[in-house]
């Protein structure tokens, strides 16, 4: 096999630079290893103390979320002035009131044979039709109105009083919007 002079010199040069690289002189590197031996080893601190963790008692659960729209005075004055309200006691519940009504979720809307549904989620992951005229929630919702994206409910909640009423304006919005 012939080779070319390129060839051979860069064979040449390749075998030169390893040439240079096979010294055996390490007597730098052992220097420097011993004088770092040599230095006194230094002193780990101790772990720092940390304090116990305290936790914080949120008391405002109770309260109206701050995101949700305020109930207006005018809106339950004029509601209160309907009429003598109370809950009717002798009504069959109907199935979503044994949720809570932050617990039930618009999912979507439906139309069948010209009526207008709206379709509610509950946190059990059912999925139930309801139309105006229905109750949901624990506290007497009925809802009063319905569109694409929201059912409006009105419940009967207890004003604080024995035997004392107030109609409470609430809505659920389609959920994702």
């Amino acid at each position: 096999m012939k080779r070319s002079p390129s060839t051979l010199l860069l064979l040449c040069l390749v075998g030169g630079v390893l040439a240079g690289c096979s010294g055996h002189d390490f007597s730098d590197l052992d220097a420097f290893m011993e004088e770092k031996r040599s230095r006194p080893g230094g002193i780990i601190a101790p772990i720092p103390t940390f304090k116990a963790y305290e936790a914080f008692a949120y008391s405002a659960t109770t309260l109206r979320s701050p995101f949700d729209r305020p109930i207006e005075v005018r809106e339950i004055a004029q509601l209160q002035a309907i009429a003598a309200i109370k809950p009717d006691e002798n009504r069959s519940k109907e199935f979503l009131e044994q949720y809570t009504f932050d617990s039930l979720r618009m999912v979507g809307t439906l139309e069948r044979d010209d009526i207008h549904w709206t379709l509610i989620k509950d946190p059990d992951g059912g999925v139930h039709r309801v139309k105006t005229g229905n109750y949901l929630g624990r506290s007497h919702g009925k809802i009063v109105d319905m569109a694409d994206t929201y059912i409006s409910v009105v419940e009967i909640v207890s004003d604080g009083t024995p035997d004392g009423w107030v109609e409470r304006p609430r809505t659920i919005k389609l959920s994702g919007l």
